[in-house]
């Protein structure tokens, strides 16, 4: 997940704006799921700073047993997204943020916890992104300042929890999901709900489509991610699968 400020919108990206926005308006207008669908809700309960840390969980935990929500979205990620959506809607109420471009951030990141997550939006197995030593293709060189959060990395950090944020953007906009007083990277409700506060953040509004573009690029600055990310965002909402010509490579 990148850190970076979004980039400036250019002409070709307009055009893939342009696309995208003609494949939503077709498909906003075929009926879809419930918002409200598929998935065990909890409501947050902000009552001071919650305290950042990893939370190491009992062996023997199973994936969540919930029904499905629209696509295979697993019931307890489709939980976590609404509950952010519900909490951001009282905390930033202009973001205007859905919870189905959690969603498809959730799907591009980690396939939703890879859909193994366990009734309290835990993955079986923490995540974690390549380390960013600069050996694969296109990753930054970012250097390990925490310790904690990316698994004791030392000298380079990488990506942490289902909705893979780095640590330092993390601890910035760390939130608690499911009020326990904790906000845990590793924490579904906590990620959506941190993803959520970071996409808003600079005042963006997400019902225009050039600044939840803007959006999107600061986990990726790149225009084909933000592609499949809107994508699933549609897919989500409407219940309908995104085609191959609509998810280019990223």
């Amino acid at each position: 997940m990148s850190a970076a400020s979004a980039a400036e919108v250019n002409t070709a990206e307009h055009a893939t704006l342009s696309a995208l926005q003609q494949d939503q308006d077709e498909q906003a207008a075929r009926p879809g799921p419930s918002a409200e669908s598929g998935g065990m809700l909890k409501a947050a309960k902000h009552t001071g700073p919650p305290v950042v840390k990893t939370v190491a969980q009992p062996d023997g935990r199973v994936p969540a047993d919930l029904p499905a929500g629209p696509l295979g979205l697993p019931g307890v990620a489709q939980a976590a997204y609404q509950n952010a959506e519900r909490v951001l809607a009282q905390e930033n109420p202009n973001c205007h943020m859905p919870w189905s471009v959690l969603a498809g951030i959730g799907q591009v990141e980690s396939h939703h916890a890879y859909g193994k997550a366990d009734a309290k939006g835990y993955p079986i197995d923490p995540i974690y992104g390549p380390v960013l030593d600069g050996s694969l293709g296109g990753n930054q060189v970012v250097h390990a300042t925490d310790g904690e959060l990316d698994g004791g990395m030392s000298s380079y950090t990488r990506a942490v929890g289902p909705m893979q944020f780095l640590p330092e953007t993390w601890r910035k906009y760390a939130a608690d999901g499911d009020g326990d007083g904790i906000s845990d990277p590793q924490d579904l409700f906590d990620a959506a709900l941190t993803a959520g506060k970071y996409l808003c953040s600079g005042d963006l509004d997400m019902n225009d489509l050039s600044q939840q573009s803007r959006a999107i690029m600061r986990y990726n600055n790149s225009m084909a991610y933000v592609a499949n990310v809107m994508a699933w965002e549609v897919a989500y909402r409407t219940g309908v699968a995104p085609s191959s010509g609509q998810l280019p490579r990223i």
